[in-house]
């Protein structure tokens, strides 16, 4: 694998949602990076735009959201900024000429969570918070795919959650303009974190809602990001990805469907 496919895949963003971080980081992290050569990629990229995302959150009768933010990017060898997430780049692990493993310290902010007034089901209840959490990730990397995995705790202390993802993805490149990078993966979320999100304290209890305590459980993903890179310094990102559920999360009384989506679009200006 070539070292601008290295930068290109190293990064995790989380924005809106942690379900989403995946997929929206390896969108944005590829434009400004996804053509350019060693001499241009072993610099400091900076880049700035602007981004939209529609997702769909499971709580039953919730409505879609759809949230523009502004993008921005720093990137180099040893540290991956973008919006609120930072990347700490530890060395990596050359086994071969093809394969290696890379390995990053990370901190981000989360803004999962509700308000009573997000929709009928969750009147009543307490505010779920989102907050900072931190951890580490590890990618190996070799001529076929890169499976990463990352483990997550919540520093914050409003859930005291953990959760570990797992992903495999392939980059094509199509002529000097177009990249496509389909992937999957698994995200084990534990006990607390989605009792916290998903469950029902007694105190909240209704006779439409009654009690709940979430367990841990595992989420499927499934999508596709997009770059097309007009020259050095413009890209347009999309991205599309399907989340199924959890049975401990689908098993909620607050929610009402069995897989969430987001959508993403976006523009980037390279420095």
């Amino acid at each position: 694998m070539s070292s601008h496919q290295s930068l290109l895949l190293n990064g995790r963003l989380i924005t809106m949602r942690l379900a989403t971080a995946t997929f929206i980081g390896g969108l944005v992290i590829a434009s400004p990076l996804a053509f350019a050569d060693e001499e241009y990629s072993d610099g400091t990229t900076w880049g700035l735009g602007i981004g939209a995302i529609s997702e769909q959150d499971p709580y039953a009768g919730i409505d879609r959201e759809n949230t523009p933010f502004p993008l921005f990017q720093v990137e180099n060898r040893y540290i991956s900024v973008f919006g609120p997430e930072i990347e700490f780049k530890l060395p990596s692990l050359v086994i071969s000429n093809s394969q290696q493993l890379n390995f990053g310290i990370v901190a981000q902010y989360d803004e999962s969570g509700y308000e009573q007034g997000d929709a009928k089901i969750l009147n009543g209840m307490n505010e779920r918070k989102g907050g900072f959490w931190a951890g580490a990730n590890v990618e190996w990397e070799n001529e076929l795919f890169e499976v990463s995995a990352e483990w997550l705790t919540d520093a914050s202390g409003n859930s005291d959650g953990q959760r570990f993802d797992l992903g495999l993805e392939r980059t094509w490149e199509f002529g000097e303009h177009i990249m496509l990078t389909p992937h999957v993966g698994a995200s084990w979320q534990d006990d607390k974190n989605i009792d916290y999100y998903f469950g029902v304290r007694d105190s909240e209890v209704r006779f439409d809602r009654p009690a709940y305590s979430g367990e841990s459980g595992v989420n499927i993903e499934a999508g596709v990001r997009g770059v097309y890179q007009f020259d050095q310094h413009h890209s347009v990102l999309i991205g599309v990805e399907v989340t199924s559920l959890a049975d401990e999360i689908k098993d909620s009384p607050l929610v009402d469907r069995s897989t969430q989506n987001a959508v993403l679009a976006g523009y980037l200006y390279t420095f």
